[in-house]
């Protein structure tokens, strides 16, 4: 066959949330730039970022308790928390910016306001959660948190979930109305639908096998289209590697120093969906409640009202599976085939690690439908069998790799940057809060890759992002500012801009 090469200035390999949100800043800051995306399904956001395989959670630590930890002083650490927040008004400023520009329309299609909250069960869960609202409700970022240990409050705020509960030991919730459900999967279409509109040059059912330096300092890659089998030589300047779980084996193909020494964990997530209407129709709110001992933060029991299709409706779990493949629609060879010499120790120091975590994932793979709806009734005591269906989530790829802090071996739980040195590839790894903060990791992605340009670009980063280098903590004029933008602009609650006022 004959073999074609390409010249583009940027190469982005994935079409999910990440490559949407990057392609969309660099036609904002660099419209001059060819870019040229590479997808091996057929359509953007079928994998992570597809309304179906994630928890269509706009991630902001307003209930998440994993992201506020007790320390052994028995005060709590809300600096995660705090992070997470700020990162999540950079997205709600960038789509608010977009919807205002007409770069993309109609976003109740892709986010709404929600209450968030938090519920736990039993004395120590709930003097943890009241400790937890006392280091938050002050913080201008939470305001209009509210606690409530008191069971006829919280018939009000969840009927369903304490409807025919019989309190035995002390509950406690936390509400606060800012919180939101959004639809990435929907979003990214979105983007990838205005990218193309602006000339970005999207391949479909192209499977990049392979990526090398050139001379020169560039890059190429080596294009597959897997219909006609057809492979292109492709040449570009900057290459991100946004796939997903298909990343590390990407990173591992470029040989960059960078990428040495880090493997994979794949996790799976199910989910129950409920198939009755009128029992969706009784819940409003998403409720996080806390991890069981030995299982993953990803694997936090959550009872979720989602809108996808313009639909309501009412999703539990996740629970976790295991799958050696690194994508849903991977390969069985996906976890083998990662393991490489130079984190062959790593990877068998952090087995040797994680026996809890194997033995919880191997529990949770074994449990029957009547065994998942038991959990279910822990947050609805009177859940029919009959009234939710299980479907199979994405897949999540957790990074292991060796850290001072953690030693060998250590499993991360959050998203990563790899970059090379000179900024010409870089590649995101890792799972939660992922999506909800794309905004912030590409602009971090930017930063590390084109150290040059970013002075020049600021002023309109500041345009799009107003709190791009900026505390909102610290600034409660510009948080106050922001948070009517995304009211106005997103159709979120008034209550998020008027209640600081």
């Amino acid at each position: 066959m004959v073999s074609k090469q390409t010249k583009t200035d940027v190469i982005l390999i994935g079409a999910g949330i990440m490559s949407a949100t990057l392609g969309t800043l660099l036609k904002e800051l660099a419209p001059g730039w060819d870019i040229t995306v590479f997808e091996r399904l057929g359509q953007p956001a079928d994998e992570s970022s597809n309304e179906w395989n994630n928890a269509g959670t706009g991630h902001a630590a307003l209930c998440e308790l994993n992201y506020t930890v007790e320390k052994p002083d028995g005060s709590i650490d809300v600096s995660k928390a705090i992070k997470i927040n700020e990162q999540f008004h950079e997205s709600l400023q960038f789509w608010s910016y977009l919807v205002q520009n007409n770069r993309i329309r109609n976003p109740k299609e892709f986010i709404m306001p929600l209450p968030h909250m938090s519920f736990v069960q039993g004395e120590e869960n709930v003097t943890f959660l009241k400790k937890r609202f006392d280091a938050l409700a002050n913080n201008p970022l939470f305001q209009g948190m509210e606690f409530s240990d008191d069971p006829q409050k919280l018939k009000e705020w969840i009927p369903l979930m304490m409807e025919d509960r019989i309190v035995t030991e002390p509950i406690a919730a936390t509400k606060i109305e800012s919180g939101t459900d959004v639809n990435f999967g929907a979003l990214t279409r979105m983007l990838f639908d205005y990218l193309a509109k602006k000339g970005v040059d999207i391949r479909y059912k192209h499977h990049v096998d392979d990526m090398k330096r050139t001379s020169d300092g560039l890059w190429e890659l080596k294009v597959r289209h897997l219909v006609s089998g057809e492979v292109e030589h492709y040449v570009a300047k900057f290459v991100f590697i946004g796939a997903g779980g298909g990343s590390l084996h990407l990173l591992q193909k470029s040989g960059i120093p960078e990428g040495k020494g880090i493997g994979g964990f794949p996790v799976s997530g199910l989910f129950m969906v409920c198939n009755n209407p009128a029992v969706a129709e009784q819940h409003h709110a998403k409720v996080y409640g806390k991890a069981k001992v030995g299982a993953p933060p990803m694997s936090v029991p959550h009872l979720d009202t989602r809108f996808i299709d313009n639909k309501k409706m009412l999703l539990f779990g996740p629970f976790a599976g295991f799958s050696p493949k690194f994508l849903k629609n991977g390969s069985l060879l996906d976890l083998i085939t990662s393991v490489k010499p130079h984190n062959l120790l790593t990877m068998l120091a952090a087995g040797a690690k994680n026996m809890p975590l194997t033995k919880y994932l191997i529990e949770q793979v074994m449990l029957s439908k009547e065994q998942r709806m038991e959990e279910l009734r822990e947050f609805i005591p009177n859940a029919k069998s009959e009234d939710w269906d299980l479907v199979v989530a994405g897949q999540r790829v957790q990074v292991i790799k060796d850290t001072p802090a953690g030693g060998k071996g250590t499993l991360q739980f959050g998203t990563e940057v790899v970059a090379a040195h000179d900024g010409s590839v870089a590649a995101l790894l890792g799972a939660s809060p992922g999506a909800s903060t794309a905004v912030h990791v590409m602009l971090e992605v930017m930063e590390k890759c084109f150290p040059e340009q970013m002075k020049a670009w600021e002023p309109k980063i500041k345009e799009m992002i107003p709190s791009y280098g900026v505390s909102l903590m610290k600034n409660e004029t510009l948080l106050r500012d922001v948070q009517a933008l995304a009211a106005r602009t997103l159709g979120l609650k008034e209550t998020v801009a008027l209640e600081l006022v």
